[in-house]
């Protein structure tokens, strides 16, 4: 119970330890009359650079009686043998101890400000006994997976005698190897004995590739008999000192891993150790990656064999740990393969702002990361690359580089002062989904990582894909956007390598396109007058809020030059079809019957005073000239001509379509049956006398049309007649054109008298 009770409290005070963000060795080997160097971590703040600095020692009360200070203080025991050395640049300090002796063992702590009440972290120092003889026992010392020799001299008379070394174990002393050939399975492959020849009287044995496991007592033996040899060696095996990496929550960190270029044979790779002696690996270069790193590590190979770096970004708690990092045929861990330790740190209070590691689009939408950078580095490069197996691809950069692929469809935004820039992905399809990085060409530790996730729904703004424009012709662009962007700033820009640059767009009123909240939707155009062909390109609209940006949309404008004499016009205000394409959105967002108005009325007025004039006298010579004489003689027939065509044709797709048809009079569209042409006879000429043309804007079946009708002004004092359906009207207006026709026809000097 009371060692279950101080296994508690080691495991409390450890936890407590590690939330404070000062961070250092947790234990330091050393030998009697060696050196330490113990290096301690702090935030990267201006007041932890010039806060005081100590070194501790606790006591068994708990407190902790300073031995050295960065104000200069030094105890008496540390004097003419330790110092305490800041640098303010790396946020580090490191305390150095020479000659330490038996007396050094024990528990210190490395922090900073007061001792009693700063931040601190605890350090383990264990001084071992060094090489050389203690008690008739040989010591030796060596590094964990390095190798020893232990050296065993006998006498002469033993020379002949088989030699042998064991290893204590308890009571016992089990055979290691002997000069017979045998060796211990546990040491095959690392141990040998070396006899160097009966005139020197001494042999040895070779350890290599060492195990912490080897450490302990050995016993050298010459001979069996009474008169044997025995010779005690103790080795101790030294578990070297792990590098520290310090890093914050949400920020990145950097393993440069150095391995003996001899040794560092097989395929890279970094394990992460447990809470036993497995390292489960984390990343290699046979394909290997740990689940909850996917898309948060990278592993970099150097030109050097031996050198390669291992990247982690997205730092979150439970990273922090001993890692290995190594070398090996199989991508992990094994017996004699080279390694190198390191401690990883995670400061939890952390700088690095926070920021979504998870952002979410649909196809054809697009998405907008906000990326963080260290604001004392403003003028550093910034760029986004992809995470795929292992490796980050560029796509985008500040100094205006665009993956090819990518054109039209990335920019990058710089925010100059706040320590932040914005990426915009458009356009986006089922293959963008993945990890893409956040990077910088100045302070690592700040690198991040976001999952794009594409997921199902439709995009948010509306506009068409694609335009055509003709050269020095005007062309608008329509950009729709729901009420819940609102309050937010529309703009329309036009991208190129180096971003998008903001054009004066047009707000134009609630958008059409959307029923749910017409109030405050709205429509937001671009209009290009004239068209050159500098405008070809990618236009961008999009929303943002202050500095954020929102969603966007990508329109991709062609410009062409039109032919001459080509009736292939596409107006910018042209009429909606019913196919529901790309360029009918265009076509249904600008559309604007008011401009239609005044040129159709222009024009229908003009007609109907030509046709509804007074008939000419063709005997009287005031009236006309010879050439107007000519003139009408050579028209009016042809009129007549052209239009007993058309009722011709009228009337024969009126019986195709059994007596129905659709009939166009002056771009009014109505239906007229062919009965419905035995109803001339009610209409006289008198009908139209005085009659003016008045154009009016009409709905019909829930569409915006023209219709012409004439209202009689000389019979105001009539009463109002019954309102006539669309019909009737079409009837009237249709007898009315017969009968100026005919008046027409019977007028002329030398045409026809009946129509």
């Amino acid at each position: 119970m009371k060692l279950l009770f101080l296994t508690f409290l080691l495991t409390l005070f450890s936890a407590v330890s590690m939330k404070s963000p000062i961070f250092g060795p947790q234990e330091v080997q050393s030998v009697e009359g060696g050196s330490a160097s113990i290096t301690c971590y702090y935030p990267d703040t201006s007041v932890n650079r010039h806060s005081r600095k100590y070194w501790c020692r606790q006591g068994a009360k708990g407190r902790c009686t300073t031995l050295i200070s960065s104000e200069g203080y030094v105890s008496e025991e540390y004097r003419g043998r330790a110092n305490l050395t800041n640098f303010p640049e790396s946020n580090t300090f490191v305390v150095d101890i020479g000659h330490l002796t038996q007396s050094d063992v024990g528990h210190y702590k490395c922090g900073l400000g007061i001792s009693s009440r700063g931040l601190s972290f605890d350090v383990s120092l264990e001084v071992r006994l060094g090489p050389g003889l203690v008690n008739d026992t040989q010591i030796y010392t060596a590094d964990l997976g390095g190798t020893v020799t232990i050296n065993c001299s006998f006498k002469a008379e033993n020379s002949q005698k088989k030699k042998s070394v064991c290893k204590k174990i308890g009571q016992l002393c089990v055979l290691v190897t002997d000069s017979n050939g045998y060796v211990n399975p546990s040491y095959s492959g690392r141990a040998k004995l070396s006899i160097q020849g009966t005139s020197q009287l001494a042999y040895s044995l070779v350890i290599s590739n060492l195990r912490l496991s080897d450490a302990g007592m050995y016993v050298c033996q010459a001979g069996d008999d009474s008169s044997h040899d025995k010779r005690n060696a103790d080795l101790q095996v030294i578990k070297p000192e792990p590098e520290l990496l310090y890093g914050d929550l949400r920020g990145s960190v950097t393993f440069d891993c150095a391995l003996d270029p001899e040794k560092a044979k097989g395929a890279q790779f970094l394990c992460r150790v447990g809470s036993g002696e497995d390292c489960d690996v984390i990343i290699n270069t046979l394909g290997k990656r740990a689940q909850n790193f996917e898309g948060r590590i990278l592993l970099l190979l150097s030109d050097k064999k031996g050198l390669f770096s291992v990247h982690i970004t997205g730092l979150r708690k439970e990273d922090a740990g001993l890692y290995l990092c190594g070398a090996d045929s199989h991508g992990q861990p094994q017996d004699g393969s080279p390694t190198q330790a390191w401690e990883l740190f995670v400061n939890e209070e952390s700088v690095i702002p926070r920021s979504p590691s998870v952002v979410k689009g649909v196809v054809g939408g697009s998405v907008a990361v906000l990326c963080s950078y260290n604001p004392k580095e403003t003028n550093s490069f910034k760029y986004w690359c992809r995470w795929e197996n292992g490796q980050c691809l560029q796509l985008v950069g500040s100094k205006g580089l665009v993956k090819e692929q990518y054109e039209g469809r990335l920019a990058l935004y710089e925010e100059p002062g706040n320590g932040t820039y914005t990426v915009i992905l458009n356009q986006l399809t089922a293959q963008d989904a993945g990890f893409y990085w956040c990077l910088t060409s100045g302070d690592p530790h700040w690198r991040s990582t976001v999952e794009l996730k594409i997921v199902e729904g439709e995009p948010s703004l509306k506009a068409p894909e694609n335009v055509t424009a003709w050269l020095d012709e005007t062309l608008q662009l329509p950009c729709h956007f729901p009420c819940k962007y609102y309050a937010y700033e529309k703009y329309w820009c036009k991208w190129s390598k180096t971003g998008c640059r903001t054009l004066p767009s047009k707000a134009e009123g609630p958008s059409q396109a959307f029923t749910d909240c017409n109030q405050r939707s709205q429509l937001v155009s671009l209009t290009l007058n004239p068209v050159t062909g500098g405008d070809e390109g990618w236009y961008w609209c999009g929303v943002k809020e202050g500095l954020r940006y929102a969603e966007t949309v990508a329109v991709y404008v062609a410009v062409k030059q039109r032919v001459r004499g080509s009736q292939a016009v596409v107006p910018v205000n042209a009429a909606p079809s019913e196919e529901g394409s790309v360029r009918d959105i265009e076509n249904k967002v600008i559309r604007d019957p008011s401009l239609f108005a005044e040129d159709r009325a222009a024009k229908d007025t003009g007609d109907l005073a030509r046709g509804s004039g007074a008939p000419t006298d063709p005997d009287s010579s005031a009236g006309h000239s010879g050439g107007s004489h000519v003139l009408v003689s050579t028209l009016v027939p042809l009129a007549l001509v052209l239009a007993l065509g058309a009722v011709a044709v009228a009337v024969v797709r009126a019986r195709h379509r059994k007596n129905v048809d659709r009939v166009s009079i002056r771009s009014y569209r109505t239906d007229i049956s062919m009965s419905d042409f035995d109803n001339s006879r009610d209409f006289g000429a008198n009908e139209n006398t005085g009659a003016s043309s008045i154009t009016q804007e009409t709905s019909l079946e829930g569409k915006d049309e023209l219709s012409t009708t004439a209202e009689g002004t000389t019979q105001s004092e009539e009463p109002k007649k019954p309102k006539r359906s669309s019909k009737e009207e079409a009837d009237m207006a249709y007898t009315a054109f017969l009968l100026q026709a005919n008046s027409m026809a019977a007028d002329a000097p030398d045409g026809p008298t009946e129509a």
